[in-house]
């Protein structure tokens, strides 16, 4: 399932306006995918969980404007920008190690590998290093200048929400059912916390302690 998440939400969510292709880098910027990779995996040494965190960055981006990079921009005097959103604010991770790539990318590369490529190069490798599984990363997006908190509050679905409800929230992005599925087992890899289902295994309601409509074997 988690492969699956990988390669449906790469190309899918990739701004529409970028020719994206395999090895976009290769002639111009031929060691910038092994750059990102050993930032991930000195990240990964020091906090194994991260890479959840990175797989979430990665949607939570892509799945408002497209994967343009725009959750990484910082907020202005003028402007709320996605990271400060309720669905993202005291919850996303992973900016530090986006940061350390893209500034060693920089550093080599000055203006040419772009912030929503390093992202999505990360959330790979996370699910490499993490799950031993690889996919080739289509790259050549370009970075947004538009980030408003207020669409990632309209496009985010909301945890509580349920299957009626993110079934839809996914076909607004062109998702089938079955795909939205699939995304969804990005959620194999990292923790939960309890104040997420409690509700739904104990004190449901005032007359029904388990939510019936889970199987009672699985609940």
């Amino acid at each position: 399932m988690f492969l699956a998440f990988a390669v449906i939400i790469l190309p899918s969510c990739a701004p529409s306006k970028a020719h994206l292709q395999v090895g976009f880098y290769k002639h111009t910027c031929p060691s910038a995918e092994s750059i990102v990779r050993k930032e991930v995996m000195k990240a990964l040494k020091h906090n194994p969980g991260m890479a959840a965190g990175l797989v979430r960055l990665h949607f939570h981006d892509a799945f408002v404007r497209g994967a343009d990079g725009s959750v990484l921009i910082d907020s202005t005097s003028n402007n709320k920008e996605e990271k400060d959103a309720p669905p993202n604010y005291q919850s996303l991770q992973g900016f530090e190690i986006i940061d350390a790539a893209k500034a060693r990318l920089e550093a080599k590369y000055k203006g040419k590998v772009s912030c929503a490529d390093t992202l999505a190069f990360a959330a790979r490798d996370v699910s490499k290093l993490s799950m031993k599984i690889n996919y080739a990363v289509p790259s050549g997006r370009r970075d947004g200048r538009v980030s408003l908190a207020s669409e990632a509050v309209s496009n985010l679905p909301s945890p509580f929400y349920n299957l009626i409800q993110l079934t839809q929230s996914f076909k607004c992005k062109g998702f089938s059912q079955e795909e939205m599925i699939i995304l969804s087992g990005a959620h194999t890899i990292g923790l939960a916390h309890c104040s997420s289902f409690i509700e739904r295994l104990y004190n449901f309601n005032s007359t029904i302690n388990q939510d019936p409509s889970l199987d009672p074997t699985y609940a």
